[in-house]
């Protein structure tokens, strides 16, 4: 008979971000960073908080620029900055070496960047790049920078089929790194009219981690109120509460 290692338990998530902020990560690319990041920094200055959002290395510009959609969504481009830009879609260690021009990404740049933004500003909100294996610069990955940054994560994952396994991988790869997780963001969650997985995920999720989760709809990602909107329409204010606090 097997034993359950304190370890394999799941561990409440903190239901709120940091007073200095917050790392938005992903299970894997194109599932919704960049819009909970955009949402989060424009609802926390439309409360009075100065947050900024941070993108650590940008690939596949042009024409992705999250930094600029965090931006448009905030109205103001104090409210996002970009460390680096690379133009080939990959990971950015891989993109560095591919680039036509002479591109040096150095890991310790990339982490002290974040962290003199994170230190200078009232609140920042780091976004990831890919999922947290995505190798970044001199053979670091995406998990060793929130890990080195020190801001508690929230998750954001596909509603759909398979992310059972990527949200419990994630969730449990962070908390081996000894990073607190806020909870989840089922991203375009469709509701009741979805696929019998897609409307039980929440539950399992939550069973299967110990975090708070919370399912957002598809967002009009054109309208700045409506990516601001969704996130406070989805998310608790407590969530904001100990930034908002401090």
């Amino acid at each position: 008979m097997s034993e359950t290692s304190d370890e394999s338990k799941p561990e409440g998530g903190t239901g709120r971000i940091a007073e200095d902020g917050v790392f938005v990560v992903g299970t894997d690319t194109g599932v919704g960073k960049t819009v909970v990041t955009a949402g989060l920094t424009g609802w926390l200055r439309e409360v009075g908080t100065a947050a900024v959002a941070v993108k650590p290395c940008q690939t596949g510009y042009p024409p992705d620029d999250d930094a600029e959609f965090v931006e448009s969504v905030c109205g103001t481009a104090d409210a996002a900055v970009c460390l680096q830009r690379l133009s080939p879609p990959l990971a950015p260690e891989v993109a560095a070496r591919e680039a036509d021009d002479d591109v040096t990404l150095s890991y310790e740049s990339i982490r002290d960047g974040v962290a003199d933004v994170v230190a200078g500003s009232e609140t920042a909100v780091v976004e990831g790049i890919g999922g947290l294996r995505v190798p970044l610069a001199d053979d670091r990955e995406v998990i060793d920078l929130v890990a080195d940054v020190g801001l508690p994560a929230l998750v954001v994952a596909r509603s759909g089929l398979g992310t059972l396994n990527h949200t419990a991988l994630t969730v449990q790869a962070l908390r081996r790194r000894g990073v607190p997780v806020v909870g989840v963001v089922l991203n375009e969650y469709e509701g009741e009219g979805a696929t019998t997985a897609e409307r039980t995920n929440p539950g399992v999720i939550e069973r299967m981690t110990g975090c708070t989760v919370w399912p957002m709809p598809p967002l009009e990602i054109d309208s700045s109120a409506s990516v601001i909107d969704g996130l406070r329409a989805h998310l608790p204010q407590s969530v904001l509460q100990q930034a908002i606090d401090q």
